[in-house]
């Protein structure tokens, strides 16, 4: 197995990044102390408690309240530590970026930068944050309880301490009081099309706002390397997704007359491309939404008669196909189910054919410590996903299947970049996505989802691998 890096590796602290400018046609309002080229929306006075119960209405009760004083006091302890501003309405500044004291009492010199986090409502924060711990830090930030400059540097300095920020002997705790994965959300067949639906069919016209032409939902490969790939622009982001998928293409084989397998069809890019080599494409999907617009893009190329969608749980597939692929779909599999994907391949994989997925990935101590937690993301994002280990798909694919990992590609940084001109772009279309219907609230939880996202993949918290497999057994 060879493994290669896709960029210069990121090690050390993430540096506070200025976005690069957004789309042509439109200049955006930008606060005096603004960190990124457009303005967050504040959430209305009044939450339709129909609509987000969780945000509307603040946890109460005297479990809450302690709960509350509690994550205040570890907020407080913590953050004093971090390189932060957190500011307070009284004036109170904590953190490394907190003003600095000469021996007079007087503020000394300004120094370092550091990202602002302000919290307009700080007994309401932690409150949130002691009863529902992340779900609480996502539902305060879609409240209104706290704002950010940069909120995608806020939550970087967050990710990188993903394991230090709350002592240990609480860590052991934590399974005690925080909520656990709900029954009706584990990736049975019978559940996993309404966890699929709850994502992927809110509208086609939502993702069209802030994905490029390609339509295409899973990180980019870009030509550029290290300092450049950081201020890569968004006329380049649809070559870079047409380049992650021809790459995914040629490891697993595909050419004129290859059978594929893909799984997950997201918009149809990939199936068109690989129909354009002259293959013939089988996808599977859960979503309807995704169904009908990826149909309607191959019929209007030209490659009906080659490229077959349906609306199939990859568990049902039957046949025997040259080629498997499958983007970004692992995630959403749930960790019990994982060498059921597997297996699946195995089964309809044909002697000599190779299989090219692209799984991000999280380190293995992180999945083990955190595979059965429900946190703000599976809440509001993505139900039933579980983010694997490089580790964990090895050893599956080893021990329960007759595959083998050959090759991998990390490539998390193209990830981060990926995002931040998705995360741009959605913000420059905010009265666009306001008039589809999506309220404040959903704004400023599509933005946390996106710059919570990217923070994993600045830090190296997340990653995002190609890895090409075939069979132990059959020709290699």
């Amino acid at each position: 197995m060879t493994i290669t890096e896709a960029t210069e590796s990121a090690t050390g602290q993430p540096e506070v990044r200025r976005s690069t400018p957004g789309p042509a046609g439109r200049v955006p309002a930008r606060a005096s102390n603004a960190a990124v080229p457009y303005t967050v929306p504040r959430p209305p006075a009044v939450i339709d408690a129909d609509v987000w119960p969780g945000v509307a209405t603040l946890p109460a009760g005297l479990k809450a309240r302690l709960a509350g004083r509690a994550a205040d006091a570890i907020f407080k302890a913590a953050v004093r530590r971090l390189p932060l501003e957190v500011r307070y309405p009284d004036g109170t500044v904590l953190g490394k970026g907190a003003p600095a004291r000469d021996p007079a009492g007087e503020a000394a010199s300004a120094g370092t930068s550091y990202p602002v986090m302000t919290l307009n409502r700080p007994e309401d924060f932690a409150i949130r944050l002691g009863d529902g711990g992340l779900i609480g830090l996502g539902e305060s930030y879609m409240a209104g309880d706290w704002d950010a400059d940069d909120l995608s540097a806020v939550m970087e300095v967050f990710a990188a301490r993903a394991g230090t920020l709350v002592p240990e002997a609480l860590q052991k705790l934590r399974a005690l009081y925080l909520p656990r994965q709900p029954r009706r959300e584990r990736n049975t067949e019978q559940n996993t099309r309404s966890n699929i639906s709850r994502h992927y069919d809110l509208s086609n016209e939502l993702f069209a706002s802030f994905l490029d032409g390609t339509m295409t939902y899973s990180s980019a490969l870009f030509p550029e390397r290290g300092q450049a790939l950081r201020t890569v622009g968004w006329d380049g982001l649809a070559a870079a997704q047409q380049m992650k998928i021809d790459r995914l293409l040629d490891k697993a084989g595909v050419g004129k007359g290859t059978r594929v397998l893909e799984i997950g069809t997201g918009w149809g890019e990939l199936a068109l491309r690989a129909a354009a080599r002259g293959a013939s494409v089988y996808s599977v999907t859960l979503s309807s939404e995704q169904q009908e617009l990826a149909r309607r893009r191959v019929a209007e190329a030209g490659y009906a008669d080659s490229v077959t969608i349906e609306l199939k749980d990859y568990r049902a597939v039957e046949g025997e196909y040259d080629a498997v692929v499958s983007v970004e779909m692992i995630e959403a599999v749930g960790y019990e189910y994982w060498a059921t994907y597997f297996q699946t391949i195995e089964r309809v994989l044909a002697p000599g054919g190779k299989v090219a997925i692209q799984a991000i990935t999280i380190a293995h101590d992180r999945l083990i410590a955190t595979r059965t937690s429900y946190t703000w993301v599976h809440k509001y994002i993505f139900p039933g996903g579980v983010i694997p280990s490089v580790r964990a798909i090895e050893e599956i694919t080893e021990k329960q299947t007759g595959l083998r990992v050959r090759e991998r590609l990390a490539m998390g940084e193209h990830y981060a970049q990926t995002l931040r001109l998705w995360e741009e772009r959605f913000m420059f279309r905010a009265d666009e996505v306001a008039a589809m219907g999506f309220d404040a609230v959903f704004q400023r939880m599509w933005l946390f989802y996106l710059c919570y996202s990217r923070a994993g993949f600045e830090t190296g918290y997340l990653d995002v691998q190609q890895i090409v497999l075939d069979s132990r057994t059959r020709g290699s």
